[in-house]
């Protein structure tokens, strides 16, 4: 990722810079509210805070977004809306994070997105927060006949309180693939994620990873619902690495229409003593060989370092 001064929007607290990018609009929302008003039929009212990203053509560099809590006691309410043209194609990268862990902050954002036919959009967000941060994220994505959308989000640091919603929506041959990853090592998570397939071939995978440590606690819940002859599949995995956490995974499929194809898996668990055996006797000790299974069970793609050694996750997985 470009360091944090190249983004293309940058939110400190309450205080934007914008870096323009060729084929892209980029505004503070406040002001594309003004100025396009097909917008507001998005809105109940005017946004205040956030971004207004509008990609008009295909670009090849990903547009980056960074919204930053510094200060003690900040508040952020943040709207964001972006929108891709027709055959248009994508990437973009995306942080939300608190630069000290003791800020007492609380971050609201909330972000639309909306692919127009045939595009393509692929999205990684990262979330990391401060022990006593309050954060509630919602998305909702709008997927336009035969657009795709594949969409990363990641939080490693937990804060005290966490909520995150998801809503997505998709035309005729639309196809999604979202997945959500929490690494909870204390704090409350509650993550609701709601697919609805609303076009005919559209094709809908939802997938949650969570790991409970210490005193933490997530709920999740992932709704499949089936209003078309599409196909959805809700795949939810825990593990529980601590006697004092808990783990809530329920999926469930809502289907309205007879020829569309919905199905889900569910598991909580803990790490396999074999596994950690194995690991062991590979020289790692017990909290490297745990780190490592939570690497290869998060999807990590990229080799760790252990003892100046790389070592491939894909294996353990």
């Amino acid at each position: 990722m470009r360091s944090v001064k190249h983004a293309n929007y940058l939110q400190v607290d309450n205080e934007v810079q914008i870096y323009k990018e060729k084929d892209v609009i980029i505004l503070p929302i406040a002001k594309a509210f003004e100025l396009y008003e097909w917008i507001r039929g998005f809105y109940c009212k005017r946004p205040e805070q956030g971004y207004f990203i509008w990609i008009q053509r295909s670009i090849e560099n990903p547009i980056i977004t960074n919204i930053l809590m510094e200060s003690l006691y900040v508040e952020q309410n943040t709207n964001n809306f972006v929108v891709l043209e027709k055959g248009v194609n994508a990437k973009l990268k995306s942080v939300c994070a608190a630069r000290k862990k003791y800020l007492y902050g609380k971050h609201t954002g909330t972000t639309k997105i909306v692919a127009k036919e045939r595009a393509e959009l692929e999205i990684n967000n990262y979330h990391t927060w401060g022990k006593y941060d309050t954060v509630d994220s919602t998305i909702e994505l709008i997927l336009n006949k035969n657009s795709q959308i594949s969409y990363s989000q990641k939080c490693d640091e937990v804060p005290m309180q966490l909520r995150m919603k998801n809503s997505n929506y998709l035309d005729e041959k639309a196809s999604l693939n979202f997945v959500t990853t929490v690494l909870a090592n204390r704090g409350k998570v509650e993550m609701y994620d709601d697919t609805y397939i609303n076009g005919d071939g559209a094709n809908g995978l939802s997938r949650v990873r969570m790991i409970s440590r210490q005193k933490s606690h997530i709920e999740a819940y992932s709704n499949m619902i089936g209003n078309k002859a599409g196909t959805g599949h809700l795949d939810c995995m825990g593990l529980l690495l601590s006697e004092n956490g808990s783990i809530i995974a329920e999926p469930k499929l809502i289907n309205r229409n007879k020829d569309a194809s919905l199905t889900h898996e569910a598991s909580v668990g803990k790490i396999s003593e074999d596994i950690l055996n194995y690991l062991r006797s590979r020289g790692l000790t017990e909290d490297q060989a745990i780190d490592l299974v939570v690497t290869g069970f998060l999807g990590e793609e990229e080799d760790i370092v252990i003892d100046g050694s790389n070592i491939s996750t894909k294996q353990y997985m």
